[in-house]
């Protein structure tokens, strides 16, 4: 029998350790829950404290010997022997027998009030301390929260009365409010009662709104910015339900059987917009070119977000073929790899465009986007990120046509000469073992020349002179017809062309002014720079200078290695110099776009008559009446003033004064409501016989002072200039007004 007692101890102990354990863990996931407010964190604390306690004490490694030696160190009736208890009794010897005997009959009593070793009392504190602490903390967050939104705020609902009331007759009263606010399903936030009557929800919310009343009333309504609504009567007292389209302010206003009026406060209602997705794509050049024989693949990197969660995703690409009128379009939806869960509000998707697999030739164009679509119901919130580009190179040659004369060509002849040059070039690099050297040489340094003159007339369009200029050193034409006449030979002659001496300043034809004169005006002169200003002197636009004196740049190195005898070398450089040609070529032509224009047919008998009769210069006047922003809301501070200086009362005319004033604030109130509700509740008071006196007054101006916006600056006027005292003086004024 003292044997189970003492397993039925060991199990006591066991279940003590985890007991204690638990209410550490929720008195930490009551901490969470209350702080946070999130049940989620709350089930997280409560099962990490948990985990921690149970690793710490290991309640379930507390064995039969541990019991034993608990029981030995703390019970004297034991005599250290509280062991024999769990052995056979034919293993005893007769001695161990008698002693157990005395054991088991000294322990059976004990045992009823043995308690095991635990710290239920410092768990049971701990757990309570942060229960506390857990509400403490709720209420601060709560207290900051109502901060933020506002001071002054009420947050139940409140009646007075429009008329002063007759002595002794007593008014209804509201003894139940609630207001349960349903929003949109597909948010995923759940449904909330508040007496609060300031309602924040998500836009499409149902508003519904539960009133009771202590006395008899004979009709309820709730006046949305001029729109009125009655409540229905119910069995439990009055009852609306109202949608959430956009922010606004509302009141509620019920008469007695008396037929005397009650109206609330004003509460704002903000409605929260669902913001469309984003997308973005990471890590992707806008533009993006590859060659024919390139790895034609891109890859997209796509981070999408919702506020309450994301329906679909999609890249809408268009391939392009051809060019001009004979261009098509072939549209494709392509599905990110993988699949996602519909409704999270971070997606981070991928895909691999292979244009290859898209059927895409060399010349075609790639032209692609990100599209995502929210679970906003019933209409669904659509955006797309920025359109991205992908172009495979032709392996065509650019090759200029006129069709329609719609282009003109702007490019003179010998720009095109580069390209001869190149096959001049390879021509002589492949006959050089059947070339003597005087004969490779000279040809290289004819080349060379060639080169030379086109870098020369590229320069010209660049603006430069177009006249060598002499060189440091160079030897003067008198010096030169000097030493012709002395019959020095020119060790050079035999290699040289003649135009490098006798004609480097006339590399372009020359005509005479009679023959310029007699030429036809140029069709392109009003297309043209003016070549008179040297800045000017080109036909490109100035992003084409660049790539202009690229070329020019090339072209040095291309004749240098001509002159040198190495047109290996120069080859090179001319390959790249024809690239850019081509580039240039291409990007400076003048397009004219064709118009439908169809005028209208002239009679036989007007024509060629100079009859101007009929025709009158179009004139316009418009005279513009400048008004003043908030008009009423100015006149209603005025004459606020007036009633505060003359202490007067309030008249049927003041009253719609005010209320003009409260629907031009309120206009602007939509957009922030906490900022305008002091203002427009002032001016609401204001028809309430409790709040004419000169105190509010000076209150609702002071607030509706506070919201309007300064007037414009007059023309002419100069500003004063204002030191900081002044401004501290003029500060202290209004904050004491």
């Amino acid at each position: 029998m003292a044997a189970q007692q003492l397993i039925q101890f060991k199990k006591r102990w066991q279940q003590l350790l985890y007991v204690e354990g638990v209410l550490y863990a929720l008195g930490a996931a009551g901490l969470v829950y209350l702080t946070l407010h999130s049940l989620g964190y709350g089930l997280l604390a409560f099962a990490l404290v948990m985990l921690i306690y149970v690793v710490v004490r290991k309640p379930w490694k507390i064995s039969l010997d541990n019991t034993i030696a608990y029981v030995d160190a703390h019970v004297p009736q034991a005599g250290f022997s509280s062991g024999l208890l769990t052995v056979p009794q034919e293993q005893l010897n007769n001695l161990s027998k008698l002693q157990r005997y005395r054991v088991e009959t000294a322990l059976q009593p004990v045992f009823a009030t043995l308690r095991p070793p635990q710290n239920l009392k410092s768990a049971a504190i701990v757990f309570f301390a942060l229960i506390l602490t857990g509400v403490a903390a709720r209420l601060v967050i709560e207290d900051i929260t109502a901060k933020k939104e506002g001071s002054g705020r009420p947050h139940e609902i409140t009646f007075a009365p429009v008329d002063s009331m007759e002595t002794g007759v007593k008014a209804p009263t509201l003894i139940y409010t609630q207001i349960k606010i349903v929003q949109p399903s597909y948010t995923g936030i759940p449904n909330r009662t508040t007496k609060d009557p300031n309602i924040k929800a998500v836009q499409g919310s149902q508003i519904a709104w539960q009133l009771q009343f202590e006395g008899e009333v004979l009709e309820v309504q709730l006046d949305w910015m001029g729109e009125i609504s009655a409540f229905s009567k119910t069995t439990n007292g009055y009852a609306l339900t109202q949608k959430l389209e956009s922010s606004a302010f509302y009141s509620i206003s019920y008469k007695d059987e008396n037929g005397k009026s009650y109206l609330t406060d004003l509460y704002s209602m903000e409605a929260i917009k669902d913001e469309a997705p984003f997308v973005g794509m990471e890590g992707l050049d806008q533009y993006n070119y590859f060659d024919f024989d390139d790895d034609k693949k891109l890859l997209l990197d796509t981070r999408i977000a919702d506020d309450f969660g994301i329906s679909d995703a999609y890249i809408v690409a268009t391939v392009s073929k051809g060019s001009g009128e004979s261009v098509k379009f072939r549209e494709e939806t392509v599905r990110f790899d993988g699949s996602f869960t519909k409704g999270k509000k971070q997606l981070q998707l991928n895909k691999t465009l292979d244009l290859d697999q898209l059927r895409m030739e060399p010349g075609d164009e790639l032209y692609f986007y990100v599209e995502a679509i929210d679970n906003k119901m019933p209409s669904s919130n659509i955006s797309r990120s920025e359109t991205y580009f992908a172009v495979i190179r032709d392996t065509v040659s650019d090759a200029f046509g006129v069709e329609g004369t719609l282009g003109v060509d702007l490019m003179p002849d010998y720009f095109r000469s580069q390209r001869q040059l190149i096959i001049d070039t390879e021509k002589l690099i492949k006959d050089k073992p059947k070339l003597s050297e005087y004969d490779f040489k000279f040809t290289s340094n004819e080349l060379g020349f060639d080169q030379k003159s086109l870098r020369l007339k590229y320069a010209q369009f660049m603006g430069d002179e177009t006249e060598m200029q002499a060189a440091p050193g160079q030897v003067s034409s008198t010096e030169e017809n000097h030493a012709d006449e002395g019959g020095e030979e020119d060790l050079l002659e035999g290699y040289s062309h003649r135009h490098d001496s006798d004609n480097e300043h006339n590399l372009v034809e020359e005509h005479d002014e009679e023959a310029e004169g007699e030429e036809a005006e140029d069709p392109l002169h009003d297309y043209l720079h003016n070549h008179e200003d040297p800045e000017a002197s080109t036909l490109f636009e100035k992003s084409l200078k660049a790539k202009l004196r690229d070329a020019l740049n090339i072209m040095w190195d291309a004749e240098l290695y001509l002159r040198l005898y190495q047109p290996e070398k120069s080859l090179p450089y001319q390959y790249e110099a024809l690239k850019l040609i081509q580039e240039i070529k291409n990007s400076a032509r003048i397009y004219v776009h064709r118009i439908g224009f169809d005028p209208p047919p002239i009679k036989e008998e007007k024509r060629l008559t100079g009859d101007i009769k009929s025709i009158s210069n179009f004139d316009k006047k418009e005279t513009f009446d400048y008004e003043l922003s908030f008009q009423s809301a100015r006149q209603a501070v005025a004459r606020l003033e007036q009633l505060i200086q003359e202490q007067a009362s309030i008249s049927e005319q003041d009253l719609v004064l005010f209320q003009e004033a409260g629907n031009e604030l309120a206009a602007q109130a939509v957009d922030n409501p906490l900022k305008y509700v002091k203002v427009l509740q002032g001016l609401r008071d204001l028809s309430k016989v409790s709040h004419q006196n000169v105190e509010h007054y000076r209150l609702v101006r002071k607030n509706v002072l506070a919201v309007l916006p300064m007037v414009e600056n007059n023309p002419g006027h100069a500003p004063q200039y204002q030191d900081e005292i002044n401004r501290l003086y003029l500060k202290a004024l209004e904050a004491n007004d």
